[in-house]
């Protein structure tokens, strides 16, 4: 399947998860680097645990790529905090991503519905 990609290019790739988790934790809010560790375990109900080295990683991607912004940096405790937001680039990213989710999900769905409704024929026959 084709997508778009963020530079309007052709891809065979969709968008890997701890990317899409990620852009979804900023999408209502800008967070800080462990909120956003915190909010992508929240998102994903406990499956997705990144790691720090991982998350700046991403972020740092993210970035370069024009899908987040620094909203915000600032010192806590002496230590550097950057708040990252989603951009308007990263929000159209997103909601592409979104539908596509959202289409291949409803799709499954009628022919899990459609393959309920058949009857079931003996092992060896094709439907």
């Amino acid at each position: 399947m084709q997508v778009t990609g963020i530079y309007g290019l052709m891809t065979e790739r969709s968008m890997q998860e701890p990317t899409l988790l990620l852009l979804t934790a900023l999408a209502d809010v800008p967070r800080h680097g462990y909120a956003l560790l915190q909010e992508v375990s929240v998102i994903s109900g406990g499956r997705v645990k990144l790691r720090t080295g991982t998350l700046y990683g991403a972020l740092d991607r993210l970035l370069g790529q024009g899908l987040v912004r620094v909203e915000r940096e600032e010192v806590v405790e002496g230590r550097a905090r950057r708040t990252y937001a989603l951009s308007d680039s990263g929000r159209e990213v997103l909601a592409v991503e979104a539908e596509r989710l959202h289409a291949v999900a409803a799709e499954a769905q009628r022919r899990l519905s459609a393959a309920a409704r058949k009857p079931k024929l003996s092992p060896g026959f094709a439907s």
